[in-house]
């Protein structure tokens, strides 16, 4: 091993989990500048460290992440879910004022600072849980101004929190009331208008639509992800969810990083997910919310080598989740994915699933995102139904010295 400067830490006899797969006992990790800088097994050097700390068989992982979240809005929707459980239709509770324009109202009718303030329990929750990346979308404004609201408030969380946020614009989730009979003025508007604008702010890397009958259909969706391909922004596809829609298709098409719920997608759709090598996020939480029957192909997307990420799609109405270890374990309980897909699906193929390739695996050179675990196995990390929260968590190559009290070795005198 050569090296010209000291590690800042090197972590010994800790048990590595590489990529989700590969695994490695009585390891050795070192960071430097904020990157790991060497991954393998334990020895004695010789090598240098400026803290170095014998990690007693610790579990240690890349940092988790979230790759589908709304975790921006206003109100909640718990007097829905109430409503749903005493077997309330979802149309009546719309009626009565329910239902995602409920969201939207309170989301509108909310500050930017306010939106901030009630996210700060939600991201802190999936901080607990290992998150170090999270995906946070808007599109509970539904119109321009209120779109932008929610895409700052989602980047100022990454200020106030040790984590990294990346931002979405949903550009085509619900139709606003006030175009209900102009469907194709909204859809021009937020191509044409709202979309070049929220791109020249730089307040999103990516855009999403959503693909379903009940929502947009594909010729609107591409409109908008083709303009979105023009301005540079990467895209991602709420596809086939409820029903075969040609939403993986569409992913497909368009070289989306993801095509998310996948519930409902065909052989076809997922050869065409295979070929343009788009990741298919599964979530489990709106999965079991919605009491859904339909599982995602997942037979035929191993066969197929689709990449499979894990997500929380923490929202207000379908998914209020806030523990990526417990999505993980809800996939591989509903969906039946291995604890070694469940384990790469929220963090290789998650980071994947944004375009991320500094992050998601322990390899030489990535960003120093970690999470040191108490477990025997990583197997329980899709297991545990309770929050098992890390024993730490390094963002960033920043490390929490006390969280492992007396595991420092002293220097040699």
């Amino acid at each position: 091993m050569t090296q010209t400067a000291p590690y800042d830490w090197v972590w010994t006899h800790a048990n590595l989990c590489i990529d989700g797969v590969e695994l490695i006992e009585d390891g050795m990790l070192a960071i430097a500048d904020g990157r790991i800088a060497f991954v393998g097994k334990s020895h004695p050097g010789p090598w240098r460290a400026k803290t170095h700390i014998d990690a007693q068989g610790l579990w240690v992982s890349a940092g988790l992440v979230d790759c589908h979240t709304h975790l921006v809005f206003g109100g909640d929707r718990s007097l829905d879910f109430d409503l749903k459980t005493q077997g309330v239709s979802y149309a009546d509770i719309a009626a009565q004022g329910g239902g995602i324009r409920s969201t939207v109202a309170h989301t509108q009718a909310c500050s930017e600072e306010a939106l901030v303030d009630s996210a700060l329990g939600r991201i802190d929750a999936l901080i607990d849980s290992g998150v170090t990346t999270v995906e946070i979308k808007s599109g509970y404004g539904l119109t321009l101004a209120d779109e932008i609201k929610m895409l700052k408030a989602a980047k100022r969380l990454e200020s106030l929190r040790d984590i990294s946020v990346v931002t979405t614009y949903l550009a085509l989730h619900a139709l606003p009331d006030s175009h209900r009979q102009q469907r194709h003025q909204f859809v021009e508007a937020v191509t044409q208008e709202w979309l070049p604008e929220i791109a020249q702010s730089k307040l999103c890397t990516q855009v999403d639509v959503f693909c379903e009958q009940i929502a947009f259909t594909p010729d609107e969706c591409r409109r908008v992800l083709q303009q979105a391909q023009r301005l540079s922004l990467a895209t991602k596809v709420h596809a086939d969810q409820l029903r075969q829609f040609g939403g993986a298709q569409l992913a497909a098409e368009v070289g989306a990083l993801s095509a998310d719920h996948v519930e409902y997608t065909d052989e076809a759709g997922v050869k065409a997910l295979a070929q343009a090598n788009t990741v298919a996020t599964v979530l489990p939480g709106a999965f079991l919310m919605l009491q859904e029957k339909q599982r995602p192909p997942l037979q035929l997307l191993r066969e197929h080598g689709v990449p499979i990420a894990v997500a929380t799609d923490l929202n207000p109405g379908s998914s209020p989740l806030t523990s990526l270890t417990l999505a993980a374990t809800l996939a591989r309980a509903q969906f039946g994915l291995t604890a070694h897909e469940a384990l790469q699906g929220i963090t290789l193929n998650a980071a994947r699933a944004l375009g991320l390739a500094d992050r998601g695996q322990l390899t030489v050179g990535a960003r120093a995102d970690l999470c040191f675990w108490a477990i025997r196995h990583p197997r329980e990390l899709s297991y545990w139904l309770g929050q098992r929260p890390p024993v730490s968590r390094v963002f960033n190559g920043q490390v929490a010295l006390g969280d492992f009290r007396d595991r420092v070795i002293p220097p040699p005198k």
